[in-house]
């Protein structure tokens, strides 16, 4: 029975989630790669690439004095957009939203470098950190209603790659440019990707035509069944903050070599966990998965707490990847998975929350950790810590599975 063809009163709400359909034979699999998909990748890159080309550069731009506020305005609006970019995607539709987050995004990139006041570069991250926002709970939410459900896994894992190849590209890329070109043509670069891929939208679905109510931030929040795989995620989220922030600065200056190459093992073992777990939960379901991620994660962090040696250091940011990728798939995977198509758009935010919120919590209170006890003692502590996400990942394991 299609969820379309089911009376109200039996349809399914962010209360009573939505199981996974049974997947078919490989025979029968529906087409992963479509016209849509492919014009929703366009997008997608755009946005990937406009904001990770200045995510470290307006830093630089705005000097030392500037850094901190210019990165905390741009976090602090992404969250603000994300809590209410559902609401926007519900009253407005896909294109519209994801056409206020490409402009919003790209258009105060072109002015950036008018003035180096702080309260300038402050008011951009602003309003680009809201525009980011509105890019990923629109074109998160979008991207989930073009993938079949048979093939939700592997289609999230495809879309991991497609995102994030550009911005390991264009985050060092920009930095070199600003470096040889200057910071005007670095921002107008970042502008034009973002507006370009204006251009793609229009192709794209406008709205859900689904007739049940959009679910709203609190009703998500009041809900376990998307809560629980939202909190193991954010845990291992946590972690990756803090590996990307403290790791080059805990590694003895002897061994430092080997932090470039860990921070690139780190994100290329979580995309190949992530295909990985895509293809295993499209066939078997993606719930089985959140615990063995949750549980690589941490034992990653316990390994690499080993900073002076770098075969530890290696092997633990490759098991942390491997984990990390692993429960990127199956939390939103699983997550989808509990809602109806109305709720994309809440799944997306919730799960994007998740992660910029647990990363910004780990590279803020790890610092602190780790001045008093040192940093393989911090590296210890978090991996331990970690494991507090047992309960809800246990928990979730035994919640019932509705049946339609």
């Amino acid at each position: 029975m299609t969820p379309s063809s089911m009376p109200r009163s039996s349809r399914p709400t962010a209360r009573t989630p939505v199981p996974a359909p049974a997947p078919p034979s490989a025979a029968g699999r529906p087409p992963l790669v479509t016209r849509p998909l492919m014009l929703r990748f366009v997008s997608m890159i755009g946005a990937s690439v406009s904001f990770f080309l200045l995510l470290s550069v307006v830093p630089a731009y705005a000097t030392a004095s500037g850094a901190g506020p210019a990165t905390g305005a741009l976090m602090l609006s992404t969250v603000l957009g994300e809590l209410a970019g559902p609401r926007l995607v519900g009253r407005y539709g896909y294109r519209v939203a994801l056409v206020a987050g490409l402009a919003l995004l790209g258009a105060p990139a072109l002015v950036l470098t008018l003035s180096h006041s702080l309260a300038w570069i402050v008011l951009v991250c602003l309003v680009r950190g809201l525009g980011f926002a509105l890019t990923l709970v629109a074109g998160g939410a979008l991207t989930a209603s073009l993938i079949p459900a048979e093939r939700r896994g592997e289609g999230l894992a495809l879309v991991g790659v497609v995102s994030g190849v550009p911005s390991l590209i264009a985050l060092p890329l920009g930095m070199w440019l600003a470096g040889h070109v200057g910071f005007t043509p670095v921002a107008l670069a970042a502008g034009v990707a973002a507006l370009a891929a204006v251009a793609s939208v229009p192709g794209l679905p406008g709205r859900e035509r689904a007739s049940e109510k959009p679910v709203g931030m609190v009703a998500a929040l009041r809900t376990g069944d998307l809560v629980r795989p939202a909190a193991v995620f954010a845990t291992t989220a946590v972690a990756t903050g803090i590996i990307v922030t403290f790791l080059p600065v805990a590694v003895p200056t002897a061994a430092s070599a080997v932090v470039a190459v860990a921070l690139f093992v780190q994100p290329a073992a979580s995309t190949a966990a992530r295909w990985a777990a895509g293809r295993y939960g499209d066939r078997h379901g993606p719930a089985g998965l959140v615990l063995p991620g949750l549980l690589l994660s941490a034992g990653g962090m316990l390994i690499t707490a080993f900073t002076g040696s770098t075969v530890a250091v290696l092997a633990g940011v490759a098991v942390f990847g491997a984990g990390f990728g692993i429960a990127q798939n199956a939390t939103l995977s699983l997550m989808y998975a509990r809602v109806q198509a109305s709720g994309y758009g809440t799944v997306s935010a919730l799960w994007n929350l998740a992660y910029d919120g647990g990363m910004g919590v780990g590279a803020l209170g790890f610092g602190a950790l780790a001045a008093p006890v040192g940093y393989p003692a911090a590296f210890t502590v978090t991996g331990v810590l970690m494991l507090v996400a047992l309960v809800p990942a246990l928990r979730d394991l035994r919640a019932p599975t509705p049946r339609e």
